[in-house]
């Protein structure tokens, strides 16, 4: 792979603020930062939309970060989260479901938020893969890819089984085959971790240190 430059990193990134205590105030320096970055999109909770943030892209999240919410709530979450203006939407699978190898119940969960949403906004969806089998991640992937998402998801960087990893990354990517992004996320906070994940598969990263991880790479 060619070397990544600065722009080609900020390219891809979500710059993220998913903290339970974070303020409108937190929010629009995340916007600001963002901005002076040059990075593609925030990600905040769906309480802080509508958001005004023009230039980037707005992401906000669903059934987050449990999963183990009734799937016409997530549905209705990524609806409301839509009609404010949300451009796209990371949801959580039911983990659980994924553990016990009902992957018809994931599927199921998938298709209510996609059907809520309509297609007026990008679907990501978060697996937690740290908390699963790789056999379990390929099938997620799969349903994922069935329920008309645009993305797969490693995690949500809240589970305690812990955040991106280089093979979950691969084998998402091996998955999905290029039909559909993969977004890494929880836990990087190197350049070199994002490079690594880069170089496995990944074609956007959720970061809260966006500005630790792109000092490491050339302007």
């Amino acid at each position: 792979m060619a070397q990544l430059s600065r722009r080609d990193v900020a390219a891809m990134i979500d710059h993220t603020l998913l903290a339970p205590e974070a303020t409108a105030a937190d929010v629009s320096a995340l916007v600001d930062e963002a901005r002076a970055l040059g990075v593609l999109a925030v990600c905040v909770s769906p309480a802080m939309l509508p958001l005004r943030a023009p230039g980037l892209t707005v992401a906000t999240v669903a059934g987050f970060p449990s999963g183990k919410h009734h799937s016409l709530v997530k549905g209705s979450e990524a609806r409301l989260a839509v009609d404010q203006g949300a451009d796209e939407v990371d949801m959580v699978i039911d983990i659980g479901a994924a553990v016990a190898g009902d992957f018809n119940a994931v599927l199921s969960d998938i298709i209510t938020v996609r059907e809520a949403m309509g297609d007026r906004a990008l679907l990501k969806v978060i697996i937690e893969s740290a908390a699963l089998s790789d056999a379990a991640i390929v099938e997620c992937c799969r349903a994922a890819e069935r329920a008309g998402a645009n993305f797969v998801k490693t995690s949500t960087g809240f589970h305690p089984a812990g955040g991106a990893s280089v093979h979950a990354v691969r084998l998402m990517a091996e998955t999905v085959g290029g039909r559909l992004g993969v977004k890494a996320s929880g836990g990087i906070r190197t350049s070199a971790a994002a490079a690594e994940l880069i170089s496995a598969g990944a074609t956007r990263l959720g970061l809260s240190r966006s500005r630790d991880v792109l000092e490491g790479f050339p302007a």
